[in-house]
């Protein structure tokens, strides 16, 4: 089976990642001609994966859809890596393809609300579709913001960290964090080009963000399931936190995001003094109002 192509996406995608590549960097001999632009030209990507210049040009141009064997040929000439090779299948339209089901609300299961109602000492959040936060616990909302106290149709992590001057102002390595995460919503786009929620989302972010409008057009992708994130709180001060994410096996593409520190580091200690100040408070999902989807009342 495969999923929806988005050929005018995948255009883009093998454009922009030609124009990262160096020719050295490929095997390719070095010319005395001048490159009017960066990176390796259409006839050198024909040429590393054995196709036509006009074919590629046209793969590029998005009016031909790639076979699985070229594909298989443009990997290793564009030099891809895994993240980037499975979103190049997605937009292709050659993977396994899921069920097209109706969209809907988002909905956390209840083991995993009990989950984040007994995570009280670490930081944790639920990410669904097009990275919404679905649900938190107290130690995020002391971390980052009262996710509450927002219309739900903001509750969604990519623009928090680009328009909310509280979450993008505690970042201290915030251009590091905001790339990987746009990168990380690229993958999400890959599986649902169709999204409308999607498209308004980075409509709207496009035209309020330079950076995030030329962090998009890179078609830089990543899935990366842990990392360090070092934070500026207002209360608490500096914060080194190692972030891991785990994938929800029940197929919803949800993910738990759980942030810890080393055990006797100053770190460790400002999150029990966070903590503690929330001990009483219950963990909270998007159920308020309207949904992840915008479409409306719904419980989880």
């Amino acid at each position: 089976m495969t999923s929806v192509s988005d050929p005018r996406g995948l255009g883009a995608f093998l454009k922009a990642r030609r124009a990262q590549l160096a020719p050295h960097a490929c095997g390719l001999p070095a010319t005395d001609s001048p490159r009017k632009v960066a990176g390796l030209r259409r006839e050198e990507v024909a040429q590393l994966a054995a196709i036509s210049v006009d074919y590629y040009t046209r793969l590029e141009q998005g009016r031909v859809r790639a076979s699985a064997s070229v594909l298989a040929t443009l990997t290793r000439a564009l030099r891809l890596d895994d993240d980037q090779q499975r979103y190049l299948y997605e937009l292709a339209g050659r993977t396994d393809a899921r069920p097209r089901r109706r969209r809907s609300a988002q909905y956390v299961r209840p083991a995993v609300q009990r989950l984040l109602d007994q995570l009280t000492g670490a930081p944790a959040v639920v990410l669904g579709k097009r990275l919404d936060i679905l649900a938190w616990n107290p130690a995020a909302a002391a971390l980052y913001t009262d996710f509450s106290s927002m219309p739900s149709v903001r509750r969604n992590y990519v623009y928090l960290l680009f328009m909310d001057p509280i979450v993008r102002g505690m970042h201290r390595e915030w251009d590091h964090d905001a790339r990987d995460a746009v990168a990380a919503l690229r993958m999400e786009a890959a599986g649902d080009p169709d999204d409308p929620e999607l498209a308004r989302l980075v409509g709207e972010l496009s035209a309020q963000d330079a950076d995030f409008r030329s962090w998009w057009a890179e078609h830089r992708v990543i899935s990366s399931s842990y990392g360090t994130k070092h934070y500026r709180h207002a209360l608490v001060g500096d914060l080194r936190l190692d972030c891991d994410t785990w994938s929800s096996p029940d197929g919803s593409g949800q993910r738990l995001m759980v942030l810890t520190a080393e055990p006797g580091s100053p770190s460790y200690d400002a999150l029990r003094i966070l903590a503690s100040w929330t001990a009483e408070q219950p963990s909270r999902h998007q159920g308020e109002g309207r949904t992840a989807d915008g479409a409306g009342p719904r419980a989880v």
